[in-house]
């Protein structure tokens, strides 16, 4: 390793959390066990009001604690895996909140990541397994949604904020559309992807080769961004009236203080505000606010 230690910091993780059953003698009762009123298992109605819940027939009182061997509400990974496979499991729990912080889980909502990830496939490979990858160039903006993103994920991971990165992929996800991804859109997302879901980034990475077969995903270097593309072309600012927020107007990213000036004195809202009042100062900072001073 680079250092004397073999590990830079101490970062300490929240707790997994889930719901966990007691009888009237203060009893743990494993959750998998236990049924509602109407003999489903509690897991499909977990966190449900008017719920009640028994053990052989016997009511017991649904609580919430960290997942252990100790409440007996533990839930075996290969179970999960088994049904959704070890990327949807790795990256659900990534998912769930920030890393620090403790997490409910539910295993219902593994659904969500599970469709997440099969959208991924269905977009860059075909029903026939072939890819759907060309070297078409993609529009300026999925362009520009790229670049932000490859931006915005590799700034999150650094932090380790991984609940945030993944959503970002999710919506760099959402905006390819039509039948086949441009090569320059479809690489950095499996680059991207695949920290998170490792096993279908490695297999997407070779299908969308072009039958080259190429060293691991996981060899390859984080892709680049073009701080060009990586930057709004407009931006939301935040007009204030004697230092409060009464508006927000959209400018371009590079507008200078006079055109963020005129922008916000012609903007509907802020006219309302200073109707009949004199302005003695305008302050503007570009790309963060407009201040406006009146008496």
């Amino acid at each position: 390793v680079s250092s004397p230690e073999p590990f830079g910091r101490l970062f300490n993780q929240g707790y997994i959390q889930g719901y966990y059953y007691e009888d009237e003698r203060g009893t743990r009762r494993p959750a998998i066990e236990v049924v509602n009123q109407d003999g489903k298992p509690a897991a499909e109605v977990q966190g449900q009001k008017d719920q009640q819940f028994f053990h052989d027939g016997q009511p017991v009182t649904e609580r919430y604690g960290k997942m252990g061997k100790s409440l007996k509400n533990a839930i075996a990974p290969d179970d999960i895996i088994a049904e959704h496979g070890a990327d949807t499991l790795r990256a659900y729990e990534l998912y769930l909140g920030p890393l620090e912080a403790s997490k409910p889980w539910s295993t219902r909502d593994i659904v969500g990541m599970s469709r997440f990830l099969s959208s991924v496939w269905r977009k860059l490979v075909s029903e026939d397994g072939a890819s759907r990858v060309t070297d078409d160039a993609p529009d300026d903006a999925l362009l520009r949604l790229t670049h932000k993103t490859i931006k915005k994920v590799g700034e999150l991971m650094n932090d380790l904020r991984f609940n945030t990165a993944i959503a970002a992929l999710i919506e760099l996800n959402n905006a390819i559309k039509g039948t086949s991804i441009p090569r320059r859109v479809a690489e950095p997302l499996v680059l991207m992807l695949s920290p998170f879901a490792p096993h279908l980034g490695e297999e997407l990475w070779q299908r969308i080769q072009g039958g080259a077969w190429k060293d691991s995903v996981a060899m390859e270097r984080w892709p680049a961004y073009d701080p060009n593309l990586a930057r709004d072309e407009r931006i939301e600012v935040p007009v204030q009236v004697k230092g409060k927020l009464r508006s927000r107007i959209m400018v371009a990213a590079d507008a200078d203080a006079a055109t963020m000036q005129a922008a916000a004195l012609a903007d509907e809202r802020i006219q309302s505000e200073i109707a009949g009042k004199d302005i003695v100062k305008i302050i503007c900072v570009p790309g963060r606010l407009v201040n406006i001073v009146v008496k």
